[in-house]
């Protein structure tokens, strides 16, 4: 993966699409800075890793611009996303999460919010690209009633 992301690099740079080039560059810092604090070898799970982390920043920057009603800027925030999400396997559906949620409350059978933890557990260890905000909202509904 970090040598696909290489490549889609100098191909950017190649058709001088700078801001796909920009988007890049800033990722490749960012699977450098974590190859040298943390001392990872540059796996697809530890790119796969930097890469939801680098879409959940955007995601929460954008949310807070349109806030302030910059869409301009939230809007660049929203392309930036489209160019790292495609590096991410597809995210799993809301149908998913819920037949896994429900499986999980079927096997755990929790009684109140302490058993937040398992469930959260239970589910992300069987759905491989999840947001885990999805997956505790729908918890949370659940254990609330």
């Amino acid at each position: 993966m970090f040598e696909k992301i290489n490549s889609d690099l100098v191909q950017a740079m190649k058709n001088g699409d700078k801001f796909t080039l920009s988007v890049l560059r800033m990722l490749k810092s960012a699977l450098q800075l974590e190859k040298i604090n943390n001392k990872k070898e540059m796996t697809d799970e530890v790119v796969m890793a930097v890469i939801k982390k680098q879409v959940k920043q955007r995601n929460d920057s954008c949310e807070e611009y349109l806030k302030l009603g910059k869409t301009e800027v939230a809007d660049d925030l929203k392309k930036e996303i489209a160019i790292l999400s495609a590096y991410l396997p597809e995210e799993a559906s809301i149908e998913e999460i819920t037949r896994v949620v429900d499986e999980a409350f079927n096997t755990l059978n929790p009684t109140s919010m302490k058993d937040m933890g398992s469930l959260m557990k239970f589910v992300t260890s069987k759905l491989s690209n999840v947001d885990n905000a999805k997956v505790s909202n729908l918890i949370k509904e659940r254990l609330v009633k």
